[in-house]
């Protein structure tokens, strides 16, 4: 079986605080995965250690080669949500998109107008992100995770702010990704997202992580 992501013994605190210990996960190119755990429990730094925005204290975190440049530090084939998204308060969604695309050239304007159409926003509206709703902030940070061709999405609480149609619209879209080839892993505090779309699950208990099976 090819492999996304693994990380290997992988053990991570903060201030002396453990946070993650002794975690093993492999992902499996091509699957729809999931995360559960209460807040705090660690799936935020779970996700910035495979991106690479943390370090871990011990053990190894592996992405596939395809996923990474020589000498890149950050994996340009990973699309993430983590935390809250930061966005230019000024500018329209698009505008917002089309600046984050401008860093690395790789996702045109087309690119990032039909991303926006995927998740339920209209490229051409002039109401300026500072503006926004909860959900359009959230459909916004959704597309950028995938507008550029990244081929493993970490989606941390993906459906936060969302109402119950563009709940079910964002399901139907990452199934729609997953069937492109994107690997995807998920986190929410719903476990209907989880049951729905997830095929294999890992739960934070105790700063580990520990497998299990989909209602």
């Amino acid at each position: 079986m090819e492999y996304a992501a693994t990380l290997t013994a992988v053990s991570k605190s903060f201030k002396g605080l453990d946070v993650l210990q002794d975690v093993n996960l492999a992902v499996p190119r091509g699957s729809l995965c999931g995360i559960q755990g209460p807040n705090g429990s660690g799936k935020s730094v779970l996700f910035k250690l495979i991106c690479g925005l943390v370090t871990p204290d011990a053990g190894e975190v592996w992405l596939s080669p395809d996923l990474r440049e020589k000498g890149d530090s950050y994996p340009i084939g990973v699309g993430a949500i983590i935390d809250r998204p930061g966005y230019l308060p000024g500018l329209t969604g698009l505008e917002n998109l089309l600046e984050l695309a401008s860093i690395r050239k790789v996702a045109s304007r087309a690119d990032v107008t039909t991303a926006m159409e995927r998740v339920g926003l209209s490229p051409g509206t002039r109401q300026h992100v500072r503006n926004y709703s909860l959900g359009m902030k959230q459909k916004l940070a959704i597309a950028q995770a995938f507008m550029e061709g990244q081929q493993l999405l970490l989606l941390d609480e993906a459906f936060n702010g969302l109402d119950a149609s563009s709940v079910e619209t964002t399901r139907q879209l990452l199934r729609d990704l997953n069937a492109e080839g994107r690997t995807i892993v998920i986190t929410s505090h719903q476990q209907e997202d989880i049951d729905t779309l997830c095929a294999s699950v890992w739960r934070i208990n105790h700063h580990t992580l520990e497998p299990v099976t989909p209602s």
